[in-house]
């Protein structure tokens, strides 16, 4: 017996090497969906390289990404298809929504695309269900803390313009968490969307006509494409304005609150991760962001003649001077 179990444990020990090289062998194919380039510098995609090879799946070796951009969104999904992806990035809604009707067959990890429950992508956080698993935002809770950064920042706060695009259900829904937030702190909320970028002179033009205290622009593909032109009227009205995203007080913006872009895509490559090896996104709860960050820009402040309270810039995660 324990002659065969030697030549057994032999046997045993020599096929490894072999599934393993066999592993890497394969080639795995990740494709990556937006309206937008979402470059190679982006903090989200950089994380998402990182953590992939963490686990294995390294660019050039084993792993392939297969990016597709543009608004021609179904075709993008179809070339993806073509290309026999094993997973599919998506940002934003309209590109987690086109990818979820026409790729049934190819799991999906979404990102920037709001609440995917509230958008019908997903049954529930805990259990999602069908082929979509991703991050997702607390979109109540962080509009209302936007707006309270705002109200301290601007004491006189009474109106809000709030700029997102009208044709995105994800930031939709997201304008209207943060319409519901502004009733509790006693702000009116100028309802500003946009469906197109030369929509913005409109915006603009409405909030020249009736002069809001401050301005709340939503996040996604459009309105940051356009960030500049938000960016420079508000400046040029002496405005103050609170963004989504760091990078966005980093091209002048004046404050920003919301979840780490890196942490977001840690998130993501860990559950790519998790799917090459087998996982189904059904069975992926949809997670949350855990790490928030409040960012100043001083010299933005400091153009607008806005002083920031210091019991509020005591709390800022990072101060641009």
């Amino acid at each position: 017996m324990r002659r065969r179990e030697f030549i057994g444990g032999c046997c045993a020990s020599a096929a490894w090497p072999l599934a393993a090289r066999a592993q890497q062998a394969r080639t795995y194919r990740v494709g990556l969906l937006a309206s937008r380039p979402i470059g190679e510098g982006e903090e989200r995609r950089k994380a998402i390289i990182e953590v992939l090879a963490a686990h294995d799946f390294v660019e050039g070796r084993n792993l392939l990404f297969e990016p597709r951009w543009g608004d021609s969104l179904s075709e993008n999904v179809e070339a993806l298809k073509a290309a026999k992806v094993d997973v599919i990035i998506t940002f934003g809604y309209p590109a987690s929504l086109a990818a979820k009707t026409l790729a049934k067959d190819v799991p999906i990890v979404c990102s920037g695309a709001g609440d995917p429950v509230a958008t019908g992508l997903a049954q529930s956080l805990a259990r999602p269900g069908g082929n979509l698993t991703g991050v997702t935002e607390l979109a109540t809770e962080l509009s209302a803390r936007r707006l309270e950064i705002l109200k301290e920042a601007v004491p006189h706060l009474k109106t809000v313009a709030m700029l997102f695009n009208a044709a995105d259900l994800g930031m939709t829904l997201r304008s209207r968490a943060a319409e519901a937030a502004a009733k509790v702190l006693d702000v009116s909320v100028q309802t500003l969307g946009v469906r197109e970028p030369s929509d913005f002179g409109n915006a603009f033009a409405e909030m020249t006509r009736s002069r809001p205290d401050a301005i709340l622009m939503v996040s996604d593909t459009l309105t940051v494409l356009n960030r500049k032109q938000v960016m420079e009227f508000a400046a040029n009205n002496r405005l103050p304005a609170i963004y989504e995203f760091s990078f966005l007080v980093r091209d002048g913006g004046l404050m920003s609150y919301g979840p780490n872009l890196r942490e977001t895509g840690e998130r993501i490559g860990d559950l790519v991760a998790r799917i090459l090896r087998g996982a189904r996104p059904a069975d992926l709860p949809l997670e949350q962001p855990t790490h928030f960050e409040f960012i100043v820009n001083l010299k933005t402040a400091k153009s607008i003649g806005l002083i920031i309270p210091p019991m509020l810039l005591s709390r800022a995660d990072k101060v641009i001077e």
